[in-house]
């Protein structure tokens, strides 16, 4: 421990030195660092498979490819310890590697003359699966691999479904594989007439010159397309052997395991797969929501369906072994994960019906008894992404906490101890996306800090000893850092090491201050690349959405702290009441007090900052947001003058339209306690609008035309109020963006447009 704490000393007092030499961060820094996706282990502990996305700025594309690393019998054979995550001091931390000889594992391409994502290893290991578009939409590919090697040998397209497929996942035991797609419920039949009846819909519709929609239900669209009457559903595919061929007895044709006139499974924006295996591969199952009315319900259940079925078999005959596990809750249950002994179905479920925010739980679902248990009823966090330990006896998640998401596990060893479960918090500061090996010794996952996006960790599985320590470092201020008895996570790749490298990056401190109702609320701040303790710099303060969401210690491609202050910015966030990592309790405290608890904690810790940091020019402040952080902005622009300008993209201008306009009603109807014709006192007291008369600070308005969460004509009121009250403004629209601008192209006219609106109000 000694040694630990000498060597953070010494790479935070050299600190300095590093920064000094190094280029502040760049649009086209950002668009060149690769973007790594999930580790996925090889079942014999060799390798790691995983995706990498490349931005061509050029060519305003994204292409994701298949990438390998080798992890070795260890887990982490000549692999260096992790990246500290203080800031600049990463440098120093790669100078300490290379002192300490430590050599890096050699990570690269596999599958260079083809575009891959999510792939997906066959329990034997001498495949895996890919979803590629090389020959039109996006479907699945097989790979051959020699493990020797560590070699493709050979690949070919597995599906050629007129609907495109996403989400494979192998069967246990190899011989299937289930997908997704978006398909017409009205061609639920048998396999081979339902692929011909998809493919003949989906021709006419391409070739139609009548492009309207006819809707007889909510949820019509959502984010940030129609659905034009398809749904999802699962599918399952006999999988050939590479020495083998179909016979006489296989069916070619996919089968839809989810028929019926429902999402299944449902939409997500990302995380764990909604479906799972179970552990002999003859069960199946998925989330699906049947209430009557979706746009109002979060009513996910859990359903189970058999796999195997004759050619022959029809969609009522699969909907009549379909079961719904979950029936009894009538609040949000997913993400199933079979148990690696086939007892148990581990899932996270909530308890208020209604609510897209409540606490997520994990639950145990004993598959012989049907009786359930929350394993998590004393943890007061939400828990993320989850996997197994191989041999059952423990679950590994991932948990926010106060701008960190450290990986967390609880054992499950007896049913004699099943009672005292201990919760064990361990690797801290990383990401998301834990894997394990077979063997269960390691631990795989991806790892973020604010100076750097996500690489791959590998680290013990076993929950160890970790002591905080911190520093003073000469016109820095404290800086923190974890140091353990022994090293618990080692990077695993370094795509981005060379490019870091080059730039200079500030650390993320944090700092608490008293709130609103008496309580104790965490901001953050990230001070401009070779920062001058003598000078005055110009603040922005970045507002977070959700509002259930959080600033924290990690990376951003949309609202990236780091570029926002490389310009000559401080930059400022908060955790207001109604942000995630800090129990229920906060989070349920913006419930029906939009603009009241939030902007008071908002405003109290730029106060706090003001007095404390005398580096921060407090006449020169920018206030930014999105989404629910548009909204705050929204409200800033009726309820105070203290900024010289304003950025509100994708906001709520008017509570009441917003609720008219929107998709996913059980949001808003929850946050404002009913609908506006119910209680519409609660809709005016916290709508933006209804304080027009009292907006005066310049104002930049966003918003992207394929926004459906907040429809564009809540930007378009925002822009025609401020025009209308001679208020400096502009508006930036994209015809061809939803809720998030995602075109390399539109992404680099964003920030030039907003840094260039921030610039004019505070640099005159």
């Amino acid at each position: 421990m000694r040694r630990l704490l000498s060597l953070l000393f010494t790479l935070l007092c050299i600190l300095p030195a590093f920064a000094q030499s190094k280029r502040p961060f760049t649009f086209e820094d950002m668009m060149k660092l690769k973007r790594v996706g999930e580790p996925v282990p090889s079942p014999d502990g060799k390798w790691v498979l995983f995706s990498v996305v490349d931005v061509d700025l050029a060519a305003n594309k994204k292409t994701p490819h298949i990438w390998i690393v080798p992890l070795g019998a260890s887990g982490a054979a000549g692999v260096p310890p992790a990246k500290a995550h203080v800031g600049t001091a990463a440098s120093a931390v790669q100078a300490e590697r290379s002192s300490a000889g430590f050599s890096s594992a050699k990570e690269r391409i596999l599958i260079p003359d083809q575009d891959g994502d999510r792939p997906r290893w066959a329990p034997d290991g001498r495949r895996f699966a890919f979803l590629s578009t090389k020959e039109g939409g996006s479907q699945v590919w097989i790979a051959e691999f020699d493990g020797a090697a560590g070699k493709v040998t050979g690949k070919h397209k597995l599906t050629s479904i007129a609907t495109e497929a996403s989400g494979e996942l192998w069967s246990p035991d190899g011989r299937n594989m289930i997908f997704t797609s978006d398909v017409y419920p009205e061609c639920d039949g048998a396999p081979a007439d339902e692929a011909a009846c998809n493919a003949k819909k989906l021709d006419e519709h391409e070739k139609s010159k009548v492009k309207a929609l006819l809707f007889d239900r909510l949820l019509y669209r959502h984010w940030n397309a129609y659905k034009e009457g398809k749904r999802t559903h699962i599918f399952v595919v006999w999988v050939a052997r590479p020495d083998e061929k179909l016979g006489g007895s296989i069916d070619p044709n996919p089968h839809d395991l989810t028929p019926g006139d429902y999402d299944s499974p449902v939409f997500s924006l990302g995380g764990q797969d909604n479906y799972a295996f179970s552990l002999d591969g003859q069960e199946v199952c998925y989330t699906s929501n049947h209430d009557k009315m979706e746009a109002a319900s979060t009513n996910n259940d859990l359903w189970t369906v058999p796999v195997n079925w004759p050619s022959n078999a029809t969609s009522a005959d699969v909907l009549a072994k379909t079961k719904n596990i979950t029936a009894d809750n009538p609040a949000s249950d997913s993400t199933p994960l079979y148990s690696p002994d086939g007892k148990y179905i581990a899932y996270r479920a909530q308890t208020r019906p209604g609510y897209e925010s409540d606490r997520f739980g994990l639950m145990l679902y004993d598959r012989k008894t049907g009786e359930k248990r929350n394993l998590t009823e004393g943890f007061d966090r939400w828990v993320g992404t989850f996997t197994w330990a191989p041999d059952a006896s423990r679950l590994y998640f991932v948990a926010e906490n106060e701008g960190t998401s450290p990986v967390h596990s609880i054992r499950l060893s007896t049913e004699a101890n099943a009672e005292n479960m201990k919760i064990d918090s361990f690797l801290p500061r990383f990401d998301d996306d834990p894997a394990v090996t077979r063997d269960g010794k390691w631990l795989l996952f991806t790892g973020m800090s604010i100076a750097a996006p996500n690489e791959i960790y590998t680290g013990s599985s076993d929950p160890g000893e970790c002591q905080k320590v911190s520093a003073k470092v000469p016109g820095e201020g404290t800086m923190a850092a974890t140091a353990c008895a022994s090293p618990k996570a080692q990077a695993l790749t370094h795509l981005n090491d060379s490019l870091l490298s080059q730039i200079a990056m500030s650390a993320l401190e944090s700092f608490w201050f008293t709130g609103a109702l008496g309580d104790k609320v965490q901001g953050f701040l990230v001070k401009p690349p070779n920062f001058d303790p003598n000078q005055k710099y110009p603040v922005k303060f970045l507002i977070h959405g959700g509002p259930q969401g959080a600033w924290g210690d990690d990376w951003s491609y949309r609202w990236n702290p780091e570029l926002f202050a490389a310009n000559g910015y401080v930059v400022i966030m908060i955790n207001f009441h109604g942000s995630t990592g800090y129990g229920q309790k906060c989070i349920d405290a913006i419930n029906g007090d939009w603009g009241g608890a939030p902007f008071e904690d908002l405003m109290k810790g730029l106060d706090y900052a003001e007095q404390h940091y005398p580096f921060i020019d407090k006449d020169r402040e920018c206030a930014l947001g999105a989404s629910y952080g548009g909204y705050m902005a929204n409200w800033i622009l009726g309820h105070t003058d203290r900024f010289k300008c304003i950025v509100a993209h994708d906001s709520m201008f008017n509570a009441e339209s917003a609720w008219g306009s929107t998709e996913e009603l059980w949001f808003n109807e929850w946050e404002y306690k009913g609908t506006p014709y119910d209680n519409r006192a609660l809709y005016q007291k916290w709508s933006p609008h209804q304080y027009a008369k009292n907006f005066k600070t310049p104002t930049l308005v966003v918003h992207g035309q394929l926004d459906y969460r907040l429809d564009v004509s809540e930007g378009f009121q925002l822009f025609t109020t401020l025009q209308r009250m001679g208020v400096p403004s502009r508006m930036l629209y994209f015809p061809d963006e939803g809720h998030w601008v995602l075109k390399p192209q539109n992404s680099q006219l964003w920030y030039k447009t907003v840094n260039d609106w921030v610039d004019q109000w505070t640099k005159k």
